[in-house]
C-alpha cells in the first residue's frame, strides 16, 4: 500500500500532535508539583509501596529483570536504530535516522537534567526524599525511553514505509505493551515510585509527540507520506 499526504493533512497532523504533545507535558508538570509537594501522587506512591511485594528468585526473576531490560537505553536503542537504518537504506533518505538520533538525545537531556535537579531516592532505600546525593529516581529514564522509543518506532513504520501491513493503533498498541510491561516490572522490583514511572511516560510520550509534530512540519521529498 503506498499513499501520498497532502500539505492540508499534514498541517492538521502537526497541530495535533503539537497540541497533544503540550498537553500531556502540563501533565508531567502536574505530576511533578504533585511529587515536590507532597501531594496525593506522592501519597499514593506510599500506599503501593506498603503493599507488599513478593521476592522473586531463580528463573522468575532474571524473566522479570529480561522484562525490565526492554526499557534500558541500549537495548529500546539497538531496535530503533535498525528500524531506522533500514527503512533510510531503503529510502534512500537520511531522514529516519535523523529523526531518531535527535529524540533519543532530546530525551537524555530532558531526563537526565530532571533527574539531577530533584534527585529523588528510589523505594529500596526505604526513604523518599529529594535532592539526595544520587542520581534521582524521578523521572523514570525506563518509563520514558519505552514509550519514546518504541513509540517512534512504530511512527516510522507506518509513516516512513510504503508497505503497511499492520494498523497505526496496532503499532501503537504494541509499543503500549512494552512500555506498561516496563512500568509493572519496575514496580514489582520496588526499582521506582509509580509517580516516577507515570511521570517517565508522560515526559517520553511529550517529546515523542514534539519531535513527530516537527517531522510532519518539514516534509521529506524522498518518503512523500
Amino acid at each position: 500500500m503506498t499513499w501520498v499526504t497532502s500539505d492540508i493533512d499534514r498541517k492538521k497532523e502537526r497541530n495535533k500532535a503539537l497540541t497533544i504533545s503540550l498537553g500531556i507535558f502540563l501533565s508531567f508538570l502536574v505530576v511533578t508539583q504533585q511529587v515536590m509537594s507532597e501531594g496525593y501522587l506522592f501519597q499514593l506512591d506510599h500506599k503501593i509501596k506498603e503493599i507488599k511485594h513478593h521476592t522473586f528468585t531463580g528463573l522468575s526473576s532474571h524473566l522479570l529483570l529480561a522484562l525490565d531490560d526492554l526499557g534500558l537505553r541500549w537495548v529500546s536503542g539497538i531496535c530503533l536504530a535498525l528500524v531506522a537504518l533500514w527503512i533510510s537504506y531503503t529510502y534512500r533518505s537520511w531522514r529516519p535516522i535523523n529523526l531518531s538520533i535527535l529524540t533519543i538525545l532530546a530525551l537524555n537531556c530532558a531526563v537526565g537534567f530532571v533527574k539531577i535537579v530533584f534527585g529523588r531516592t528510589k523505594p529500596r532505600l526505604q526513604v523518599d526524599v529529594l535532592h539526595s546525593q544520587f542520581l534521582g529516581a524521578y523521572p523514570s529514564g525506563h518509563s520514558s525511553n519505552a514509550i519514546l522509543t518504541y513509540g517512534m518506532v512504530a511512527y516510522l513504520l507506518y509513516r516512513y514505509t510504503r508497505v503497511l501491513p499492520l494498523k497505526l493503533w496496532q503499532l501503537e498498541a504494541v509499543a503500549g505493551t512494552i512500555t506498561f510491561v516496563v512500568c509493572m516490572v519496575s514496580l514489582i522490583r520496588d526499582t521506582h515510585w509509580f509517580s516516577d514511572l507515570l511521570g517517565g511516560v508522560l515526559l517520553g510520550a511529550a517529546i515523542l509527540l514534539f519531535f513527530i509534530a516537527l517531522d510532519r512540519a518539514w516534509p521529506s521529498k524522498n518518503q512523500p507520506s
